[in-house]
């Protein structure tokens, strides 16, 4: 009997020892890390451990992008002279030289404009594919279609100044514009900064207003008005 227990004992203690170390085995390998896979298209939740191989070949849905709908294109501008000539100028100013002249009841289309879309870059009517800038801040002009819609170019160079210069004792006037042209006795009043174009004097110290000469002025002229209305003839003399 006092064998025996021993015996009895020693079998109880393995089977409760044998019984422990299967317990904590399984809480191992409940708490190993898993290799989780997530999606976009999927919520955030864990996964089934995968093998690595496994996971390398999951793939991400392949996103497509929403179809572009076509631009339209803008409509053409087309600006038309309704009133009467208006020119059309190298550049958008009018202290640039007149190139050509859209007539009254002719138009032409704009492929460009300046910054304040109140000049726009035109085929010149009959110009083999020339292009000139017209000034749509005038009641002659007419435009259809969008204006700002146009590109913006800007002027690559700057007018050169010309000057209509009053030699006589007569004080003139400039048409058109009713420009005043002091007389030399107002000196340097008397020497005018006057847009390009064609213009008429007349001397305004006559009655009726008689006219003296015509003048083309362009881009860096500088012409001396030297007959009054009397027909006196004076040259501008240095100070």
């Amino acid at each position: 009997m006092s064998r025996g227990v021993p015996r009895a004992l020693l079998a109880l203690a393995c089977a409760l020892l044998s019984v422990s170390m299967q317990a904590c085995g399984r809480r191992s390998i409940g708490f190993a890390p898993t290799a989780a896979v997530f999606s976009d298209t999927q919520p955030a939740s864990p996964s089934p451990a995968r093998s690595p191989e496994a996971a390398l070949s999951v793939q991400t849905p392949i996103r497509t992008p929403p179809s572009e709908t076509p631009t339209a294109s803008l409509p053409g501008v087309v600006v038309a002279a309704t009133k009467g000539n208006i020119f059309i100028r190298r550049g958008p100013n009018v202290a640039f030289n007149p190139i050509a002249a859209l007539l009254r009841g002719e138009s032409a289309t704009a492929s460009g404009r300046d910054v304040l879309a109140s000049w726009l870059q035109i085929q010149i009517p009959g110009g083999a594919g020339r292009t000139g800038w017209i000034s749509i801040a005038t009641e002659f002009t007419t435009v259809q279609g969008d204006v700002r819609g146009l590109p913006e170019i800007e002027a690559t160079d700057f007018p050169i100044p010309a000057f209509l210069q009053n030699c006589t004792h007569h004080q003139m006037s400039v048409d058109p514009g009713g420009i005043v042209l002091p007389s030399v006795d107002n000196f340097p009043e008397n020497n005018v900064r006057i847009n390009p174009g064609n213009y008429a004097v007349h001397d305004m110290d006559i009655d009726e207003y008689p006219e003296v000469m015509k003048v083309v002025l362009k881009e860096g002229s500088a012409i001396d008005v030297q007959v009054d209305g009397n027909g006196e003839k004076k040259k501008c003399v240095a100070p």
